[in-house]
């Protein structure tokens, strides 16, 4: 049972949320940092966890939790959800203007003007203050029940503030996704090989309606409140109703504004157009709406639309043009990017001629072709992209486009593992796409540790055509080095010393150095120890790849096609003619390594080694190295200047091994 000290701590925690969900969602003024509210929230879980029988349905923490949905209901709309009039020339607003003035009999008309969100548009209905219902529009008639989903939104208030609120208000709004929140969604899904949204506000919808609200939660989705269908206790201008839900924590657009006659709406369309690119979420118009509700009722409707609003829309941001060809680029990572080359069209404000394909699985999932009449969409400083194919009006003759086989920039095979959407070239180590980075990494002090060899320098040497694979770096001499930028003789000659006593690596930190896809520090080390010598692993089977510790069929598909490009086998043994001569390992299976079973924590700063070098050189002998002390833990290598990690170990009783102790470790 409770007692009331947490009783209050949890009520005190419950308003704090609330308060800084209205200040960052409705005010815009956030009062603390996002790791501060996830402190409070995370604290307040902890507390319902050992207090269940204080849970209560308006909680912050019970935004998340229903269970997967076989499929949504189907909920009737009590007041009709309607559409609106469309403008999208000055004439037909001052037509708007003019009827409503003679129906009013009034010589000016007060309106409210607001952004027109590309979202989706939702009913909320609040009983005695609470969040009970959430409804997508649908035919206008009756919509879906996405209450459980909706209350994972934060932007949405589960309880109003105050207590002035109406016993049943139901308000409308649109649910829609930032920019910026749906590249960062792209780019997770695309980095988890999941399937990419085409732009916010398929984003929005699609995750308003998935099934599982647990995945709802993770989306950024957000929400603002234009109007509500009941208007009992609220003020009588539309305007002021605005601010009135406001104030009771439903977040309204700062872009609200009352303006008057049809020039008031004429200037606001133009100035909210001026700003449409720099705002964080799409708007496809604005709309106007007579202020005064009395005078809306005396307006009516018309079909089904309000004679009081209309929606005067901007310059479109898609339009139709003829993709010429699909040609392929290709990225600093070997990612090939199909671009469709169309025939010059003006969308957006700016003359487009080239617009992204994504991948693959896109232009297989729209079916573009080239010769297609296809939809460009272009919204700000937005990338240009090709939405879809107008297939009926597609030529009798037209074939599917398939990716290259070989890479376009260098004519290494291309490589499309299954389950990844991204194909990509083979030939990292000649590719001349590819060939800055293929260099640094190559030079990086985890790899060849090729001291003076630098980005700067590195890109000096590819501008002007010296070194085109990493092999051409052991045939670069003091005068022409000293000819470069910021180098002279001394600095040429330091840096041709340090080429020359990088030839001796590793086996582990050569293949490291070759900058295989996923095939890091450890994953190069266990290669090493499997295998021995250079020459066992480029003639290694996938099976015989796959029975590496740490390696599974990705990686060893990856490290398989690596060896099987001709062209990367060239300059290996290029590598190998300039002098190259590696440290070959001796073959040891993983359970015959002296330290497997054994977990360390490394602590503070090492002398004659960085934390990298330990951690690699304990994986090499089987160890575990871990982040953080437990119970598991064999022993703590602690350094100079240690942390918190060496207290803990003491207060375990786990052993604490200096850096001769990590030495004699290593000579086991």
């Amino acid at each position: 049972m409770a007692d009331q000290a947490t009783r209050e701590r949890i009520d005190r925690l419950r308003r704090e949320l609330d308060d800084h969900n209205y200040r960052y969602y409705v005010l815009d003024d956030p009062s603390i940092p996002d790791a501060e509210y996830d402190r409070l929230l995370a604290e307040l879980e902890q507390l319902e966890r050992e207090h269940p029988e204080l849970i209560t349905v308006d909680s912050p923490t019970q935004r998340v939790g229903a269970a997967p949905a076989a499929g949504f209901e189907t909920v009737a709309h009590r007041v009709p959800m309607l559409s609106l009039a469309n403008a999208f020339e000055e004439q037909d607003v001052r037509e708007f203007d003019r009827r409503i003035r003679e129906r009013l009999d009034l010589d000016q008309i007060d309106y409210a003007a607001e952004p027109k969100l590309d979202g989706v548009a939702i009913a909320l209905r609040y009983e005695r203050g609470e969040l009970v219902l959430g409804a997508t529009r649908g035919d206008g008639r009756s919509g879906e029940n996405v209450t459980s989903n909706v209350r994972t939104i934060r932007a949405i208030p589960l309880k109003l503030r105050g207590k002035d609120w109406p016993d049943v208000l139901e308000v409308r709004g649109e649910i829609f996704m930032t920019r910026s929140g749906f590249a960062r969604l792209n780019q997770r899904l695309s980095g988890a090989g999941e399937k990419t949204f085409v732009n916010p506000r398929n984003a929005a919808a699609g995750s308003l309606r998935q099934l599982d609200p647990d995945i709802t939660a993770t989306r950024p989705l957000q929400f603002y409140c234009y109007g509500a269908a009941t208007v009992e206790g609220l003020p009588q201008r539309h305007s002021d109703m605005l601010e009135a839900l406001r104030e009771l924590g439903l977040p309204v657009s700062s872009q609200v504004a009352r303006v008057q006659g049809v020039d008031g709406l004429l200037e606001y369309h133009r100035t909210t157009l001026a700003e449409r690119d720099g705002l964080d979420y799409d708007i496809d118009g604005v709309v106007y709406k007579v202020d005064d509700l009395d005078q809306q009722r005396e307006m009516g409707f018309v079909s089904r639309a309000p004679r009081w609003a209309l929606a005067h829309k901007f310059p479109a941001q898609e339009e139709i043009t003829r993709l010429l060809d699909i040609e392929v680029q290709v990225g600093r990572t070997g990612a090939l990017t199909p671009v469709a080359r169309l025939e010059p069209v003006f969308v957006g404000g700016v003359t487009v001629t080239n617009a992204t394909l994504h991948n693959l699985d896109e232009i297989r999932r729209k079916d573009v072709r080239p010769g297609d009449q296809v939809v460009v969409r272009r919204a700000g400083d937005v990338i240009p992209e090709v939405v879809r194919s107008i297939v009926d009006q597609r030529p009798a003759d037209s074939q599917p486009w398939s990716m290259p086989d070989h890479c376009p920039a260098c004519g290494s095979a291309v490589e499309q593992v299954e389950g990844e959407a991204v194909a990509r070239c083979t030939g990292g180590l000649v590719c001349p796409a590819q060939r800055m980075r293929a260099l640094e990494h190559f030079a990086g002090r985890a790899a060849m540790d090729i001291e003076g060899l630098g980005s700067r320098l590195i890109q000096q040497l590819v501008e002007r055509d010296l070194v085109h694979s990493p092999a051409d770096l052991y045939h670069l001499d003091v005068p022409t080095l000293a000819a470069l930028e910021r180098m002279a003789e001394k600095s040429a000659a330091n840096l041709v010393q340090a080429l020359e006593a990088s030839k001796t690596p590793g086996l582990a930190r050569l293949l490291f150095a070759l900058g295989i896809r996923e095939v890091g520090e450890v994953t190069a080390a266990s290669l090493a120890r499997h295998f021995g010598s250079l020459e066992s692993l480029a003639g290694a089977s996938i099976e015989e790849l796959i029975a590496v510790p740490d390696v599974g069929p990705v990686v060893a598909e990856h490290v398989f096609n690596f060896f099987q490009e001709p062209h990367n086998r060239e300059v290996i043994q290029a590598l190998l003619d300039a002098g190259i001569q590696y440290q070959a390992e001796p073959v040891r299976q993983a359970d015959d390594l002296p330290l497997v079973g054994n977990t360390y924590v490394l602590t503070g700063s090492l002398e004659r080694r960085t934390r990298s070098e330990a951690r690699s050189a304990l994986e090499a002998l089987g160890a575990k190295v871990a982040s953080s002390v437990s119970k598991k833990t064999t022993a703590v290598i602690a350094g100079s200047d240690p942390g918190s990690k060496l207290d803990k170990a003491e207060s375990l009783a786990i052993p604490v091994l200096d850096e001769d102790g990590l030495d004699e470790l290593l000579a086991s």
